[in-house]
């Protein structure tokens, strides 16, 4: 089986090597597209959580004027 060796980067050269191959660049991206995607979901449910109702009778209302 293999072995996998999983060491923390611990010296400033290894982390500007890192840098300079944009390995750090890319892992911010994801996390900053992460963070907007969860603050994206919150907005929607508390939206949802406070105007479920009404939203639910705008629907109801339009099924309703189309005889369906």
């Amino acid at each position: 089986m293999y072995k996998f060796r999983y060491r923390s980067l611990s010296t400033s050269k290894e982390v500007g090597d890192l840098d300079r191959m944009g390995g750090l660049q890319k892992g911010q991206g994801m996390v900053e597209y992460a963070l907007i995607l969860v603050l994206v979901s919150i907005v929607v449910i508390v939206i949802l959580l406070t105007m479920g109702n009404q939203i639910a009778n705008v629907f109801s209302n339009v099924v309703a004027a189309l005889g369906v």
